[in-house]
């Protein structure tokens, strides 16, 4: 690749990088609990495989599911990823049905070599995300509720194989951005309420994975595992009120957020089994002890009956290439994957969860090592034991892995 053709396609990425923060797209009630739907740092070749990656390892994949994955990475490669997510949501709370269509850029994340058995990662991905409209009549008049925006996190990573083998990894974070939620009301008067956060953070995340190569090296099993630990936030939390008779906004209920908001410790682990190079079967678990994370409910905005619940997550997917040095079809990737999730977010009782399956496709750019990754994913969530509202989705992602030979000098003739 010629060095004008890089630069361009490194610029490019970076435009992209800019608006990244303002493309999260998610549409849901539930977002506006808490600080919304938590993302789960899954490429778009995870995402078609139900979000495993705490075992998963190889140089043509960023996986920022578990650092110690930096260190597989070939040296002379840079490896760019970049991820677009579109979706479409049917609803249905007791006899309302609702739809709504969304996307946007999902993530970018990068990887090279920094020296021999050494890795980094970098980019950036939605943390959690809030977006959902809705409304009805009251007594004399009628009300509607909206959120939007999200928290954002831009990560660099290294990973390290210290010995053969056995490889270490260390994620640092800044976590960014704001979320508001509004209840308009119309009666006698005009009214609004909002509650805003705003946060400017840092996290952390170690990783570990160990491989045992098998069968004289064509099957390989890995074991990965992954500690976040409990924190807390730092920003800022407020709400505000607006009622048309005295015309005047007021806020209240300023603080910080330190010491009032924090993240509970997280835990993943993971096991995959390479067969013969070509099939991959992985499994992961994922656990967050939300009950024990501290949460101030503002101004009197949020629900008093809404409460944390400990998250765990159960995924399971598969990935089969027939023959990389075949026919285009036998290089291809045909992925599959399901996964159950107990989420952290409980109203009035009822714990928010949601479950799915998705397939998906790797298709390589020809005289290249680029290649495209399609995924289709169906998910369904509702609260339980009560149904308060029930939600399906379909997901198409699309995934770009730019795998070009950077550090690869020419031949001069």
């Amino acid at each position: 690749m010629r060095i004008d053709k890089k630069i361009a396609i490194f610029l490019l990425i970076m435009v992209m990088c800019h608006g990244a923060a303002l493309a999260q797209i998610v549409t849901t009630p539930y977002s506006k609990m808490g600080y919304g739907m938590l993302n789960d740092n899954v490429s778009s070749i995870q995402r078609s495989m139900g979000g495993v990656g705490y075992a998963m390892k190889g140089g043509r994949i960023v996986n920022v599911m578990n650092p110690a994955s930096y260190a597989d990475v070939d040296s002379l490669t840079f490896l760019w990823d970049v991820g677009i997510d579109l979706t479409n949501l049917w609803s249905k709370e007791n006899d309302n049905k609702g739809y709504s269509f969304g996307g946007g850029l999902d993530y970018l994340t990068g990887h090279f070599k920094v020296a021999k058995k050494l890795g980094a990662a970098f980019g950036l991905l939605p943390y959690s995300s809030v977006g959902y409209a809705y409304g009805g009549s009251i007594d004399g008049g009628d009300e509607s509720r909206s959120g939007n925006g999200g928290f954002n996190q831009l990560f660099i990573g290294v990973g390290y194989e210290p010995i053969k083998n056995l490889s270490v990894g260390f994620n640092f974070d800044y976590l960014f951005g704001t979320t508001t939620n509004t209840t308009l009301i119309n009666s006698t008067s005009t009214s609004y309420f909002t509650r805003n956060m705003k946060m400017r953070d840092w996290n952390t995340q170690i990783g570990l994975q160990y491989s045992l190569p098998m069968s004289k090296g064509r099957d390989l099993l890995t074991i990965g595992a992954t500690y976040q630990p409990k924190k807390s936030y730092h920003g800022d939390a407020w709400g505000t009120k607006f009622d048309s008779q005295d015309s005047k906004v007021d806020t209240i209920g300023y603080t910080s957020m330190s010491g009032k908001y924090e993240q509970p410790h997280t835990i993943g682990v993971g096991m995959s089994y390479i067969y013969d190079r070509r099939l991959t079967v992985e499994a992961d678990y994922t656990y967050q002890k939300w009950s024990d994370a501290k949460y101030l409910p503002i101004g009197g905005f949020e629900p008093q009956t809404m409460q944390f619940d400990d998250r765990w997550k159960a995924a399971v997917g598969v990935q089969y290439t027939p023959n990389k040095r075949g026919s285009y079809i036998g290089a291809m990737a045909f992925r599959a994957g399901v996964f159950y999730n107990h989420d952290y977010l409980n109203y009035s009782g009822n714990n928010v969860r949601d479950y799915g399956a998705s397939i998906g496709f790797g298709l390589p750019a020809p005289g290249s090592k680029t290649s495209i990754n399609l995924g289709l994913e169906w998910r369904h969530r509702e609260s339980s034991p009560t149904k308060l509202i029930t939600e399906n989705y379909f997901n198409i992602t699309l995934g770009v892995n730019f795998n070009e030979l950077w550090f690869w000098k020419s031949r001069i003739r």
